[in-house]
């Protein structure tokens, strides 16, 4: 009898064994799985963090931009969105012209000074763009809305230089009659979109500074 029932306890004793190691290897997996739950929760706190920054930095750098151009953002000549400096390309040129008006050479002169200023103190370039509506050219000195948004461009951008600004601090672009604030549907849309825009942007980071 006694045989019988140690003959038993050694057939049931491997059972103890299997069960530790099965709950060691659990209790390994869920020791991974809150290590893995912690990195990512690290992880999306240090983006959450990233972002809040930038953005941060973004709200300092538009309340910079509106400080430095209070006088003609008060007076309605231009308009600030989104860090893009806003000018009707009436008050500028004329229909289908990129010969700069009186009225639109001085404005320009009054931007030259706080806008200047404003990139002396950042790693940041002006990019003056031009913008035109979808109305073809027929005739005239431009082939199309490509050539004269780029004209147009240029021509405030060496106004801006003329008046004072480095130029090194300002470069061209032209967008012909891509990007419309408003749909080309009637002259007063098509209006808006004739327009140039000017926006700080950062510096390339693969300037080659110049030979000695």
């Amino acid at each position: 009898m006694m045989d019988e029932l140690d003959a038993g306890i050694d057939h049931a004793s491997p059972i103890w064994p299997a069960f530790g190691d099965l709950m060691a290897s659990l209790l390994g997996a869920f020791v991974l799985m809150l290590v893995a739950v912690a990195a990512v929760q690290m992880e999306l706190t240090s983006n959450l963090q990233d972002e809040v920054r930038k953005r941060q930095i973004e709200e300092q750098r538009r309340i910079s931009l509106e400080k430095a151009l209070a006088v003609p953002l008060a007076s309605g000549r231009i308009t600030l969105n989104n860090g893009r400096i806003g000018i009707s390309g009436q008050v500028l040129f004329a229909l289908n012209s990129d010969q700069l008006q009186p009225e639109g050479r001085q404005l320009l002169k009054s931007l030259v000074g706080p806008l200047a200023a404003y990139l002396s103190s950042r790693e940041e370039m002006l990019m003056v763009s031009g913008f035109t509506d979808d109305k073809s050219i027929r005739g005239g000195r431009f082939a199309d809305n490509w050539e004269l948004s780029a004209q147009r461009a240029l021509t405030v951008t060496r106004t801006l230089i003329d008046e004072g600004m480095p130029s090194s601090m300002v470069f061209a672009a032209a967008f012909g009659s891509e990007q419309p604030v408003r749909p080309n549907t009637d002259d007063a849309a098509r209006a808006q979109n004739r327009r140039v825009e000017m926006a700080p942007v950062p510096k390339t980071s693969n300037q080659k500074p110049a030979p000695a």
